[in-house]
């Protein structure tokens, strides 16, 4: 492969991307839309890893007027030549480098107490005081000011003065240079999230809304502020009162293709790596998200896997978002699914879709609170994409579908977990013993009540079934279970067998599936003959064995029928 440029993995600095030559996607007609709007306050929300945080830092760069250690001017313009922006006009090109900029990011509060995450929080303000420290040099800051900014910088003010510290420091910033100031704050619901599974939400909140309403609201000092985050927070929880704020979601058109990838923009990508015949499976695996009426592409994993392929350290498609994404709120859908919770799971995942009634405003205590608002949830954070909209008694609804093959992986490995710990945690010798005692009644109900508590990923093939009862007599402590080996003229589906052998026991389980609940005994009785037509016990009796049990079972969705070759006990 003939490679223009290295891909950049993981690069979020804007300069980083310049400077050192990876193949960047312009995205820098942000700049110019940000500064048609005019909105004082623009949150955008996205999915984790949607190069926020790259579009926050090459807005610093565009339009920081950047003081260097000597003293002198920054000039940035070098890192805009041959991007769009610099063809959109002089009414744009006219603001770089013209104001000051306080770049402010709350990734890093993921502490397990509200100590430790407020101390990194102070951390980062006290980082971007140390990054204007240069204006301590000027008279236009008066002594007292300067004693304020010094106890930032030492770490030493009190939690009053680092909730009022931002709006402090653009009131000194514009002192400084006679302008006003740019505000970037990027992932903003970091720490509420922390906060809320870590059980401090309620003090965190108080913090952000205080940090937010000095330096968003009330701060003369403002030019415009950009702030980033994965969730909506509703207005009365952190943006309390702040009516210039102006929210740009996954479902608005606007700005919609500056966060992730369009389709013209990833086939340009895989044409200039030579990989363009992988377009029907990067799509398959990556594209499926809808902002507004754009289709996008997730970046994250497009440039791991466009990286993988290219180097050749895959054939295949992985699922690099898994990896860095929260699927804590997955999990805790599955976990609490109701029967209904589980039947549109299970719609989902076979590709259907499902419609709810969507929530904007929502705040992390909500979430619990119906199984809507989860749902809503991982709609805005990128786990389902809306395919239709409607609306109807003052009330917006989505049909929503699962967007990608890597979002299904996501799912289906969540569920398979926790299937896992589900039945690790069950007492299952009642079906063992019902299976050494000829009791099929009590085998079929207790295998029907485990398939109607899960959750299905696959077709109700014979594979599916054959897992799951391997799953459920994994953990069995009288016999071992082997799978699928060859025996007789055949291969039997499932065998358990005793340690010892002279005066031990072999059960020998065949599968059959039906498409019609009233074939259940006929498939069991085709599953019975089949054992003993291809001999399925010739190398049992040859290991020793002598009692040996024989069963068919049959499955009609989540209806198990189990029956044997001896009389059925009363």
């Amino acid at each position: 492969m003939q490679s223009i440029k290295p891909i950049p993995i993981g690069v979020e600095f804007y300069k980083q991307m310049i400077n050192e030559g990876y193949y960047y996607i312009d995205k820098t007609l942000l700049i110019r839309d940000l500064l048609l709007h005019k909105n004082t306050v623009t949150l955008f929300t996205r999915p984790r890893r949607f190069g926020k945080t790259l579009a926050q830092s090459m807005l610093k760069t565009f339009f920081e007027m950047e003081i260097l250690p000597d003293g002198t001017m920054a000039d940035n313009s070098v890192y805009f030549q041959g991007k769009k922006i610099m063809e959109s006009g002089e009414e744009y090109i006219k603001h770089m480098g013209q104001y000051p900029v306080i770049f402010l990011s709350l990734k890093s509060a993921k502490q397990p107490v509200y100590e430790m995450a407020y101390e990194s929080l102070a951390y980062e303000i006290r980082k971007e005081y140390d990054r204007h420290r240069y204006i301590l040099e000027s008279d236009s800051i008066t002594e007292e000011d300067k004693q304020i900014y010094h106890s930032v910088l030492t770490m030493e003010a009190g939690s009053a003065a680092f909730a009022r510290a931002i709006a402090f420091l653009s009131e000194c910033l514009e002192k400084y240079h006679k302008q006003k100031v740019i505000i970037l704050i990027d992932e903003y619901d970091v720490p509420l999230e922390n906060a809320y599974f870590n059980g401090f939400y309620d003090q965190m909140v108080s913090f952000i809304r205080s940090l937010f309403e000095s330096a968003l609201k009330t701060n003369e000092s403002l030019k415009f502020s950009v702030i980033t985050g994965c969730l909506r927070i509703s207005r009365e929880s952190i943006f309390t009162g702040l009516n210039n704020l102006k929210i740009v979601s996954v479902l608005d058109e606007s700005y919609a293709e500056y966060f992730g990838f369009t389709q013209y923009e990833i086939d340009s990508f895989l044409e200039d790596y030579c990989i363009i015949q992988k377009r029907d499976e990067a799509k398959s695996w990556y594209d499926g998200y809808l902002f507004g009426n754009t289709e996008i592409y997730n970046p994250w994993s497009l440039i791991n896997y466009i990286y993988d392929i290219a180097q050749k350290n895959t054939e295949f498609p992985k699922p690099y978002w898994s990896n860095t994404a929260s699927n804590s709120i997955v999990r805790e859908l599955i976990e609490n699914a109701d029967d209904n919770i589980k039947q549109e799971i299970e719609e989902l995942i076979a590709g259907g879709t499902i419609k709810k009634p969507v929530q904007e405003d929502i705040t992390y205590e909500d979430i619990y609170k119906s199984q809507d608002n989860l749902w809503n949830f991982l709609f805005f954070t990128g786990y389902l994409k809306t395919v239709d909209k409607s609306f109807r008694e003052r009330q917006i609804y989505l049909s929503m579908t699962i967007p990608n093959e890597e979002i299904i992986y996501i799912y289906e490995t969540t569920i398979r977990e926790w299937s896992l710990q589900c039945i690790e945690k069950q007492d299952l010798s009642g079906l063992v013993q019902a299976l050494e005692e000829g009791n099929c009644e009590m085998a079929s109900d207790i295998i029907t009540k485990q398939l109607m508590d899960t959750i299905s990923f696959y077709d109700y093939k014979e594979d599916y079934y054959h897992g799951f009862i391997a799953g459920l007599l994994r953990h069995n402590n009288r016999y071992i279970t082997k799978s699928n080996r060859e025996s007789g003229t055949g291969r039997y589906d499932l065998t358990l067998k005793t340690k010892r052998i002279r005066k031990g026991r072999a059960i020998i389980l065949e599968f059959k599936v039906t498409d019609n609940i009233n074939k259940l005994e006929s498939g069991c009785m085709e599953a019975l003959e089949q054992i003993e037509k291809l001999h399925y016990d010739n190398d049992i009796i040859e290991e020793g064995y002598t009692d040996i049990l024989k069963y068919g079972l049959c499955f009609y969705k989540k209806e198990c029928l189990v029956m044997n070759n001896v009389p059925e006990r009363v």
